[in-house]
């Protein structure tokens, strides 16, 4: 009884002291109190006036929007060129790892690894599922037709400096906003979205549907191209009438370090050089048959060698100084795409000389922008994000001759195999309209037909595992809507599907099997490729640096439809849709590393 009313006792006094503080904090009075004392967070979220800092206390997190954000994909980069080429690099992919956050652990969830799925989920901060991006280029059931994710009739590209450009691009099949128009329509500041790429693909992903400048290259004429659902930039124009692309002819591709220092050999087992170069170095820009003329060729070598690197970082460059990015009332919005690495991945593979030296010189080439981001917008005024769109399989060939199960599967080859089942079974011929990278389309009502064919579905997907290279074979109802399941194969197919645009059928390749749409007998005309749901098509670098990103090394499973929702997070911005999260963790003071 004793002990109990004592604790009582100890309660109420205990419960009195907690009240008469509560009160004195309310007036202003606690002990240690002042006018400043700090309030609670507003409901919108808005940054507390510096007079509502606590004495003494450190702010934690920084609430300074950025006045640039720059968005970085160099296409085709795999995570581990990160980790293999890091010691070598002085500049801006360096500066990027030692002041940044690098999330080790970044990979697409999905199946598509392409280039305009890639771009289209960095840049939108959803999955294909939901921005409908679903490959570089799908089969239009209502034209009967194969149509690229950008393409637009009813618009018309426009090339710079007087030359000609072919076809219209603009991102109306983009089902959701990307975060830069997101930007300019919720700020209410003026903002400036600006974009570049080799690729129509890459440079209007990140713009979306609305923008100041949009750029990319067209392969035939060397033309600097926008179209019309993109105002024309007079700062491209004289870039470009100053700097044609053509001025690097007969420059020489050579080694930036002495030979001993090049990982693996000098020629990638079974590498497919662009035409006009040798395996070896130095690679020589001269056009085909060594012309004076520039031409589709030379534009191809140009395309896949560093000059084309430092020519977009140039015309970044021009960009923030005639724009005055960074400068203004609003956040303006910097988007660059390095196509160039892909280009080269592609012929020389992942294990190649090409492959470090173009990165080291990329490097070069970002060390150089963002010392100029520091002189023009100011360090810690801008923040950077960089990833990729997708990764690379090693040459198969390369793979091959260390003694690992690898090989090309022959698209050809499994249509006539399919085609041969349903033949068997009475279907019409052609039952299949079209196969792509992974996706079978078939002939209007063949489908219909098959889905409740238990014995033909049966006899297509023998048929088709029969097919060297072949590991499974998934029907659009197994994947449709994003079933919940443990079958990592299915889930990333299932997070790559839109209904329409998919195809009715998808295989998937065994682990390190190139998937190849070269006619039977030809020879393909490059080394490797990639779009498939393997950690090596997967796993990108992703880093972000400057105004309100803590470095440091994380390792939480992430992906790159989580850099719009951060990019969001830092702007005050909201998406549309978003499968993404933001990258918390790295928000707040940077500090060292």
């Amino acid at each position: 009884m004793h002990r109990d009313q004592a604790r009582k006792g100890q309660f109420e006094k205990a419960l009195g002291r907690a009240l008469t503080v509560a009160v004195m904090v309310t007036l202003g009075l606690a002990a240690g109190a002042t006018p400043a004392q700090e309030a609670a967070p507003s409901p919108a979220g808005h940054a507390r006036p510096e007079r509502e800092k606590p004495r003494g206390r450190k702010e934690t997190v920084s609430r300074a929007k950025p006045k640039l954000v720059v968005l970085l994909v160099v296409d085709q980069m795999r995570a581990d060129y990160v980790d293999k080429f890091l010691g070598e690099w002085s500049g801006g992919l360096k500066r990027l790892v030692e002041e940044g956050a690098w999330f080790h652990e970044a990979a697409y969830p999905y199946a598509a690894t392409e280039t305009c799925v890639g771009h289209s989920t960095i840049a939108s901060g959803a999955l294909p599922a939901t921005h409908g991006m679903v490959a570089n280029a799908w089969w239009d059931r209502q034209t009967g037709k194969l149509v690229t994710c950008t393409e637009d009739a009813a618009v018309k590209n426009i090339g710079y400096a007087g030359l000609v450009a072919s076809g219209g691009d603009s991102a109306a099949r983009m089902a959701v906003p990307a975060f830069a128009e997101e930007l300019k329509f919720q700020s209410g500041r003026p903002t400036r979205v600006v974009t570049f790429s080799l690729k129509a693909r890459a440079a209007i992903a990140m713009a979306g549907h609305k923008a100041d400048a949009v750029t990319w290259l067209d392969g035939r004429s060397g033309a600097w191209t926008t179209s019309s659902a993109y105002p024309q930039a007079p700062f491209v124009e004289d870039y470009a009438r100053a700097h044609p692309v053509k001025e690097d002819m007969g420059k020489s591709w050579t080694l930036s370090l002495p030979r001993a220092e090049y990982l693996y050999d000098e020629k990638t087992t079974g590498a497919v050089a662009p035409d006009g170069w040798e395996l070896t170095f130095p690679h020589v820009l001269r056009g085909e048959g060594g012309s004076a003329e520039a031409d589709e060729q030379y534009y191809e070598e140009w395309s896949s060698s560093p000059f084309a690197e430092t020519y977009l970082t140039r015309l970044a460059e021009q960009a923030v100084d005639a724009l005055e990015l960074g400068r203004g009332k609003g956040t303006d919005f910097l988007g660059v795409s390095y196509s160039s690495v892909d280009y080269v991945g592609h012929a020389f593979g992942p294990r190649s000389w090409e492959m470090q030296d173009i990165l080291l010189r990329l490097d070069r080439d970002l060390g150089q922008l963002f010392a100029h981001l520091d002189e023009t917008v100011g360090r810690g005024n801008y923040v950077v994000a960089l990833s990729a769109d997708h990764g690379a399989v090693p040459v198969p060939e390369d793979l091959e001759a260390s003694g690992v199960d690898a090989g090309v599967l022959h698209v050809p080859e499994l249509q006539a195999r399919i085609e041969k089942a349903l033949d068997d079974l009475g279907y019409p011929k052609p039952a299949i309209a079209r196969m792509t990278y992974g996706e079978v389309y078939f002939s209007p009502g063949v489908y219909e037909r098959l889905r409740v064919d238990g014995p033909a579905l049966r006899a297509v997907g023998e048929a088709a595992r029969a097919v060297p290279g072949v590991a499974s074979i998934f029907t659009a109802e197994e994947i449709a809507g994003r079933p919940a399941t443990e079958d990592p194969i299915r889930a990333a197919l299932a997070a790559g599907y839109f209904a329409g645009r998919s195809g009715d059928m998808f295989f998937v390749p065994k682990p390190y099997w190139l998937i190849d749409g070269t006619a039977i007998g030809k020879a393909r005309h490059y080394g490797t490729g990639h779009g498939t749901p393997y950690y090596y098509d997967q796993h990108v670098p992703l880093l972000l640096m400057g105004s309100g990103v803590r470095g440091g090394d994380y390792y939480r499973r992430v992906t790159p439809a989580d850099i719009a929702p951060t990019f969001a997070a830092l702007c005050g911005i909201t998406l549309a849709s978003r499968d993404g999260q933001v990258l918390g963790e790295a928000l707040g003071k940077a500090g060292p590393r």
